[in-house]
């Protein structure tokens, strides 16, 4: 019972120490869900076509379009109009990494440099899938990998989002510009920020208190031997781990912060992180809903070789006192 009382009160002062971020990042959800369209996503990736491996990697970590609801729907307009396979694989690879949103909670629950590493890191998986993509297009590698042709973004994004893998039902009726009018017109800011904020808030405790729970339950020495520091495998340990693991980014940020407490390295962390937020369960098979395995395994591939880099460069720099 007393395990339970110390966790819960870990549990308190990691909100202490971090409430000013989840603020912040329950702001920015609510002002993006109001304003921010797939429409306007997909508008402005088809203006931007030249320079489409960049900008789809730039809109995918700017906007808060989960990987199997309204990053789909925007990915099946791209394929509907013939974008080619470089700045698709480079939208789906970085689109369920991150937002500005999850920015502020990553920073406040593992600092800003941890937080702006992972961004790092998600924009260059993207840039890399996308010219590995364009690449394997070249060479016919990617011929017929696209299941097929939408002939309504917003309806395959329904379809895609009813297993509530990845994101609430909540998240899927978000996904066409009518029904955020009318959620905006009807409702307001306010009650966006009520419903993010509660549903941010929920997870996050049952989160943080489901890893500080485990840690204690663990003894420190095994998440140590496994992911501490000084161990060259902690971080391809943590990226593999991702695969099958990884729950949503809500949950597993908690998660991986308990874990840090009791000893894990951060680099072990953000690759764990990088590789479970696009190759979840809701991310797989919203992605497997429009491409074939190729296209899936060049993602996954590139998710667990960035993570890799990205974890112990970050691991190198915090032993060298950069941060």
């Amino acid at each position: 019972m007393n395990i339970l009382f110390v966790s819960a009160g870990q549990v308190w002062d990691t909100f202490r120490a971090i409430w000013p971020y989840l603020l912040a990042s329950v702001f920015i959800s609510a002002a993006m869900r109001c304003y921010v369209s797939t429409e306007h996503v997909n508008h402005w990736l088809q203006k931007h076509h030249r320079t489409s491996i960049i900008a789809a990697t730039g809109v995918a970590v700017s906007t808060p379009l989960c990987s199997c609801g309204g990053g789909i729907a925007v990915a099946l307009s791209m394929m509907a109009v013939s974008i080619p396979w470089g700045p698709l694989v480079a939208f789906i690879t970085a689109s369920p990494l991150t937002s500005p949103d999850e920015l502020f909670y990553s920073a406040g629950l593992f600092g800003w440099p941890f937080a702006l590493t992972y961004v790092a890191a998600a924009a260059s998986a993207g840039i890399t899938g996308g010219f590995l993509a364009h690449y394997l297009e070249e060479k016919g590698w990617l011929a017929n990998q696209a299941r097929y042709k939408p002939q309504s973004g917003s309806d395959s994004c329904q379809t895609a989002c009813k297993d509530d893998t990845c994101c609430s039902q909540e998240d899927a009726d978000l996904s066409t510009s009518a029904v955020r009018k009318k959620r905006f017109q009807g409702t307001g800011y306010l009650t966006e920020m009520w419903l993010v904020g509660r549903r941010l808030l929920l997870t996050f405790v049952i989160a943080s208190f489901l890893g500080y729970l485990l840690g204690n339950l663990i003894p420190a020495t095994w998440i140590g031997a496994l992911f501490g520091s000084g161990k060259g495998w902690s971080v391809p340990l943590g990226a593999t781990l991702g695969l099958p693991f990884y729950l949503n980014i809500l949950s597993s940020l908690p998660i991986a912060r308990a874990f840090i407490a009791h000893g894990a390295t951060p680099g072990a962390a953000l690759a764990f992180l990088l590789v479970g937020a696009g190759t979840s369960i809701g991310a797989v098979a919203g992605m497997l809903t429009i491409v074939r395995w190729r296209v899936a395994a060049v993602v996954t591939v590139t998710l667990w070789i960035t993570a890799i880099l990205f974890g112990s460069v970050y691991n190198l720099f915090l032993a060298a006192r950069v941060f």
